[in-house]
């Protein structure tokens, strides 16, 4: 687990972006806890640090994709992201990260 951020960084019902191990990551402050994604959309690379929290999922600023906070799998149509674990110890937030997600091959 990486230290990546105070609690108190991350207001609820908003993310922030982090780069961890050469990675951008955003992190998520929902009513339901705690989580992490790649910060890139796979359509256009829009921050989904940036994007709006709903319900169960982030949406994209730039195009309204929607992804699953807890999985990273699209909830529209598109490639997801990759979903890392995350950890609250004390007022510290922990990321540890998974393998990068492998593109769809173009057919």
């Amino acid at each position: 687990m990486i230290e990546v951020c105070a609690v108190d960084d991350v207001p609820l019902g908003e993310g922030r972006a982090a780069t961890v191990a050469q990675r951008r990551i955003a992190i998520f402050h929902a009513d339901s806890g705690w989580y992490a994604l790649e910060d890139g959309c796979p359509h256009l690379g829009g921050p989904l640090s940036d994007g709006i929290l709903a319900d169960h999922c982030v949406v994209c600023p730039l195009h309204d994709r929607r992804f699953d906070l807890a999985s990273g799998e699209a909830l529209t149509d598109g490639e997801g992201v990759t979903a890392h674990r995350v950890e609250v110890r004390g007022d510290r937030v922990c990321v540890e990260l998974a393998p990068a997600r492998a593109l769809a091959s173009a057919a």
